[in-house]
């Protein structure tokens, strides 16, 4: 995950998966896109990696997870924490 500032003051973050992670297609569900698995498909790169970058506002913090086209969640290794949710489950956090 990269994180950069845009022009007018808002977070880009990009959420970037090595092509290997899964072959299936995948999203990043977060509290930004009201972990809606339309909003956010990682596209393939050149690179050998699949990404989708994401306007968030400064200094909040969001939780989100991935989800491949076959229905597997799991979350970023490099994300900068994990939390338990409501759930039981872990999901990765994005600070901004």
């Amino acid at each position: 995950m990269i994180k950069f500032t845009g022009k007018n003051g808002k977070i880009k973050a990009s959420f970037v998966l090595p092509l290997s992670e899964t072959p299936e297609p995948v999203s990043v569900l977060g509290d930004f896109n009201r972990w809606d698995p339309l909003a956010h498909p990682l596209k393939k790169r050149s690179n050998g990696t699949r990404s989708a970058t994401v306007e968030l506002e400064p200094s909040s913090r969001y939780a989100f997870k991935y989800l491949s086209e076959g229905g597997t969640w799991f979350n970023d290794p490099e994300a900068d924490a994990h939390d338990v949710n409501e759930y039981g489950e872990t999901n990765s956090v994005l600070h901004t």
